[in-house]
């Protein structure tokens, strides 16, 4: 099967090597023991760790090879700190430090002011996260982080919510083969529902001047949603009389809501 060329910083993906546990096992120890190409050969054998993590970036409108770079910055401190005798994988450790440089580089670069402080707190916070993480084997909850900070919840949330990068109104956030949901259709704006509000309660009294009859049909009609048919076989009146009847409904309805 054929690999296509994509190119990202200058090195082509379709050409990158993946090394097994074994191989960088070995080559940990050769760089241990002062193999001057074995660190060379760990970093160009887990490049496609960092491409794979960029992939959770692809909406944003960074340059990709900017981030690439950035990526391999963690991978390279990763590299230099990782220890064997700790018992875990190259990739389960190096995948949060990774993260890490991608996230504070996407925070530093962000067009949204926030103070010298929130930053300390959400750079420490994203630090402690990365350690709890790797300590437990899970995801750091906001409440380790806190107390392991000696910082209050709510200070660590705002400060990490202030690092993140904004979103397009227009992101798209569902699809499902039909029409695009976009964050924009779940935003409630407030004129809207009071202007709801203000019509709702003036149908209300509208409702009032019609007939119990008329009352029944527009209910049926429009909220039961029944045919003129059914509402006529019910009422046992003619289908035209049920027509007139709401029609005369929605006239008067229109005439009060004008």
């Amino acid at each position: 099967m054929a690999r296509h060329k994509v190119e990202i910083s200058g090195v082509n993906t379709a050409n990158m090597k993946v090394l097994s546990s074994k191989e960088t096992e070995e080559l940990f120890i050769k760089m241990k023991e002062g193999d001057p190409f074995a660190r060379d050969d760990l970093i160009q054998g887990n490049l496609k760790l960092v491409l794979s993590l960029l992939k959770r970036f692809h909406h944003r409108e960074e340059n990709m090879d900017d981030l690439f770079q950035v990526g391999c910055i963690g991978l390279v401190k990763a590299i230099d700190n990782f220890d064997l005798s700790h018992g875990v994988k190259l990739s389960t450790y190096a995948v949060p430090m990774i993260l890490g440089e991608v996230k504070r580089y996407l925070r530093d670069n962000n067009s949204i002011r926030v103070s010298r402080s929130i930053k300390d707190l959400a750079y420490n916070s994203m630090k402690e996260k990365e350690k709890i993480t790797l300590e437990k084997g899970r995801e750091a909850t906001i409440e380790e982080i806190a107390e392991s900070l000696g910082e209050n919840i709510s200070d660590v949330m705002t400060a990490l919510d202030s690092v993140r990068s904004p979103v397009s109104i227009f992101e798209p956030i569902y699809n499902d083969g039909g029409d695009t949901i976009y964050l924009c259709d779940q935003i409630e704006d407030e004129r809207l529902q009071k202007k709801d509000l203000d019509v709702n309660l003036a149908l209300e009294d509208a409702i009032k001047d019609l007939s119990e009859r008329e009352r029944r049909i527009i209910d049926e009609r429009y909220i039961i949603g029944k045919t003129q048919i059914e509402i006529a076989s019910e009422l046992g009146i003619s289908q035209a009389q049920i027509s007139r009847l709401e029609k005369n409904a929605i006239k008067t309805l229109k005439k009060v809501l004008r």
